[in-house]
C-alpha cells in the first residue's frame, strides 16, 4: 500500500498564486545549466505547471512530463499547450514510467510533504536513465527569518512545524536533502542551496497577502482547527501580522532551500 501522505496546504487560490509565481529561473536555477535541447524531463508534483512549462520550452524538442496526484491542479497546468508538454496524473511512490524513461527527473518543494521521502527518492532514480540526473530542492521551514520581528509570526512558524510533523512529514526538509538522497542509496550527489527574498513593497504585499489568506482559509487552517492547535482568533491575529510585517518600510523576509543533483 502507497503512504497516504497529507498536503498540508491544499489547493485553495492563496495557494495556488504562490505555485504559480514559480518559474524555473527562480525555483530550478541550479538544474538550468544541466539542460539541453532535446533532453527527456519528468516534473513531479508540478502542481499548476509553471516551473515544467519553462523547463519544457528550455529543452524543447524533447518530451516533458508533468506529474500531480491532483486532478484539479492538473486541468490548470493542461491549458498549457506546447508540442513537447503533458501532464498526466500519478503517485511519486510508484510513477507510471518504466524503468530508465527520462533525462531528468525533477521535483520541486515536494518532498517535505512526504513521510517516506527516501523512497520518494528511490522511485525518482528509477525512472531516471543512466547518465541522467534526479533533481530536487526544498525549503527548510526554520530557516524562515523576517525583520521587523513580531510574536504572532513567531507562532505562525510554530504551529507550521507542528502541523507538518504531526502529518509525518518534515518541514525542515532543505538540511535533510543530503542524508534522504544517501538514505536512498546514492552516492554521486552535488549539492548546493538557494534563497528565496521578499523585500521591495510590491514583493511583500504579494507574500503577506498570500500568507494573511491562507492562514485562514487554506488546509492549513482547518487542520490547525481541527486538531485543537489554535483558535480563529490566534490566526486572525497571524494574518494581521503579516499585513503589519508588509506595510512596513524596512520589512524583510527570507528563506533557504536545499539543492540536490543526483547522479543515480
Amino acid at each position: 500500500m502507497l503512504p497516504d501522505d497529507v498536503y498540508m496546504h491544499g489547493h485553495h487560490d492563496s495557494v495556488l498564486r504562490s505555485h504559480r509565481w514559480r518559474t524555473a529561473m527562480n525555483s530550478a536555477a541550479y538544474l538550468l545549466p544541466e539542460l539541453r535541447s532535446g533532453m527527456s524531463v519528468l516534473d513531479v508534483g508540478c502542481g499548476p505547471g509553471t516551473i515544467t512549462t519553462d523547463l519544457a520550452r528550455r529543452v524543447a524538442p524533447g518530451e516533458v512530463v508533468g506529474l500531480d496526484r491532483d486532478e484539479g491542479v492538473l486541468a490548470e497546468a493542461a491549458s498549457t499547450t506546447l508540442a513537447n508538454l503533458r501532464f498526466t496524473t500519478g503517485d511519486i511512490y510508484a510513477l507510471p514510467f518504466p524503468d530508465r524513461s527520462f533525462d531528468v527527473v525533477h521535483a520541486h518543494q515536494v518532498l517535505q510533504h512526504l513521510t517516506t521521502p527516501c523512497d520518494a527518492l528511490s522511485e525518482m532514480g528509477r525512472v531516471c536513465r543512466e547518465g541522467g540526473i534526479v533533481a530536487v530542492r526544498d525549503v527548510d521551514m526554520s530557516t524562515m527569518t523576517w525583520y521587523p520581528l513580531d510574536p504572532r509570526l513567531d507562532r505562525w512558524m510554530e504551529l507550521y512545524l507542528e502541523l507538518a510533523r504531526a502529518n509525518g512529514a518534515e518541514p525542515d526538509a532543505g538540511r535533510r536533502l543530503l542524508a534522504w538522497a544517501h538514505g536512498a542509496g546514492f552516492d554521486e550527489i552535488r549539492v548546493s542551496a538557494g534563497t528565496w527574498c521578499y523585500a521591495t513593497p510590491d514583493e511583500r504585499a504579494w507574500w503577506a497577502g498570500l500568507w494573511a489568506e491562507r492562514v485562514v482559509r487554506s488546509r492549513f487552517a482547518d487542520q490547525a482547527l481541527r486538531d485543537g492547535r489554535t483558535t480563529p482568533a490566534e490566526l486572525k491575529g497571524i494574518a494581521a501580522a503579516f499585513g503589519d510585517w508588509a506595510a512596513h518600510p524596512d520589512g524583510w523576509f527570507a528563506m533557504i532551500h536545499g539543492e540536490l543533483l543526483i547522479s543515480p
